[in-house]
């Protein structure tokens, strides 16, 4: 990805479901500078203590069959619940009036869990979604990746 244009003080959130950074551009749209804002860091918790150590059993209506439950993926569940706040702040952010411009840079499958929680607000303010996991690079590379 490269050509993006980002206006001056257009906020760029680097996220996956792990770790999020909150940049702003201090630059403007010829020389972009994505300075710092916030960094947001996920701890996850030990499956054992998110939840059940094994799956149920379900017992058939007729006969004596037995199947078991899949598992609750509680990894995934709590990176979810990341991703939702991330995006109720951002929201809020957007609503108070602290965003005017914003770009969202995160793998493909975190964009489709932020997406239905976009405020109306939120989807006014957004001027792009990139769909790439840059969220471990050094902010230098992730500018250079974005604008080219």
């Amino acid at each position: 990805m490269s050509g993006l244009k980002l206006s001056e003080g257009e906020w760029i959130v680097v996220c996956d479901g792990a770790k999020a950074l909150m940049l702003e551009n201090v630059g403007d749209a010829k020389f972009p500078n994505l300075k710092t804002l916030s960094v947001r860091q996920h701890e996850d918790a030990l499956t054992s203590e998110q939840g059940a150590e094994r799956p149920g059993r379900v017992h058939a209506s007729a006969g004596t069959a037995r199947s078991s439950v899949e598992q609750t993926d509680w990894h995934e569940r709590s990176e979810e619940q990341f991703l939702k706040s991330l995006v109720a702040d951002l929201a809020s952010h957007a609503e108070s009036g602290k965003i005017h411009a914003l770009t969202i840079v995160a793998p493909p499958k975190a964009l489709g869990i932020m997406r239905p929680e976009y405020t109306d607000k939120l989807k006014t303010v957004l001027k792009n979604e990139v769909p790439h996991d840059y969220v471990k690079k050094p902010v230098h590379e992730i500018e250079k990746l974005l604008t080219g």
